[in-house]
């Protein structure tokens, strides 16, 4: 059995006032007689291992309760990284509280794993950046669309024809890696050929960013790499390091999870969501990540979102708008029919929401991953440090 016994209650909630533990393996064992030389637990390690445990579930729990529209949404995504900087930050004191048994076999050489992968989900932040840095820039032709058609008391030639430019900018700037021109012509028919062939160009804009990984860097690959080998303690293991593997296990698996999310959301190279879950239902937090899981593969099924760069909502949102301008500015007679101008204004007022959102979170987002990156650092450098690894 490879938990305490984390059997889910009978009730939906994981609140603490519900009894959620049954006896654990480390209580049955304390009952018995040593017959090893194995130290006994110190005082308190079984219910901080409980407590970390609870508050994985009760944070996965919450995160799983968000409805559609808030499902991979910037505030998501916030709430997720403090979700993982909350429960590393209660790893990092039981590790630090635990030093003595943190270089015995079998812990020493699974704290080892867990902090390689740590190591690669370093690069998967990096990449997360650069995505974010991309939407900062499908934000600026935004703008200018905002600015041509937004609070115009009538909308002329011109108007028009520096939203279309703006939005044939944005379309590029949009396209994914893996997409050839072809692809963006037959999705996007009324921006023409020629137009295409033209504004071709803008896509070194778009490309010229300052990459912080590698060309050849694969997203879908590291993410099978963090989760190799990742598999739940054995029952003896568990007795054998007092309970403290399972906190290891736990955290590799948050880790996973949450590289995986923003994978999943965030433009980047060679995204792929073939990764594997794989967990008993015995661990509290099991059941609502495995939920998230089943729920964000689902989304990335849906028809309008198979070729998406990422699942965030607010690209989702971008490219909507986008796709609804075009059609409404794409050979238009000038003067606007009235239906047709009110319709434009709507569309536009949708898109600076939209405008906004980003405005609003894409910089909160970006200090959330450079934290958890600096999180990650410091606790794998701490640790090191007390297992002897970094001499």
């Amino acid at each position: 059995m490879p938990a305490t016994e984390f059997q889910q209650s009978s009730s939906s909630s994981s609140s603490s006032s519900s009894p959620s533990f049954g006896f654990s393996i480390l209580s049955r064992r304390r009952d018995q007689v040593h017959s090893h030389s194995m130290e006994s637990p110190p005082a308190g390690l079984e219910n901080e291992l409980e407590a970390f445990q609870r508050q994985v579930a009760d944070r996965f729990h919450d995160l799983s309760a968000a409805d559609s529209g808030e499902l991979l949404s910037i505030p998501w995504l916030r709430k997720l990284l403090d979700a993982f900087l909350c429960c590393h930050e209660e790893f990092r004191a039981i590790l630090f509280n635990n030093q003595p048994y943190l270089n015995k076999p079998p812990l020493e050489r699974q704290i080892s794993d867990f902090f390689e992968r740590s190591v690669k989900a370093l690069d998967v932040c990096n990449a997360i950046r650069d995505g974010i840095e991309q939407m900062r820039q499908w934000q600026k032709p935004l703008e200018i669309v905002l600015c041509a058609l937004d609070n115009q008391r009538s909308i002329g030639e011109g108007q028009i024809r520096r939203a279309k430019k703006a939005l044939i900018d944005l379309t590029i700037g949009m396209l994914d890696e893996k997409e050839s021109s072809t692809a963006l012509a037959h999705r996007n028919r009324s921006f023409g050929r020629n137009n295409l062939h033209k504004e071709h160009k803008s896509l070194g804009h778009f490309r010229s960013l300052s990459w912080s990984v590698s060309r050849n860097w694969s997203a879908a690959r590291q993410l099978q790499a963090i989760s190799n080998n990742l598999v739940a303690p054995r029952s003896n293991e568990i007795l054998s390091t007092n309970g403290l593997n399972l906190a290891v296990f736990t955290m590799s698996y948050v880790l996973l999870f949450v590289m995986w999310a923003l994978v999943a959301a965030i433009p980047c190279q060679d995204r792929g969501l073939q990764t594997h879950f794989a967990i008993s239902k015995q661990f509290l937090w099991a059941g609502p990540i495995l939920s998230l899981h089943e729920r964000i593969l689902e989304e990335s099924k849906k028809r309008a979102r198979r070729n998406a760069c990422g699942l965030l909502k607010e690209i989702y949102e971008i490219e909507q708008c986008a796709r609804h301008l075009n059609e409404l500015v794409d050979n238009t007679q000038l003067p606007l029919p009235e239906e047709k101008e009110r319709e434009l204004r709507i569309t536009v007022e949708e898109a600076g929401n939209v405008c906004k959102s980003l405005k609003d979170g894409l910089d909160p987002l970006e200090r959330q991953v450079r934290e958890v990156f600096r999180r990650i650092v410091r606790n794998r450098t701490q640790g090191l440090d007390s297992t002897g690894g970094g001499d």
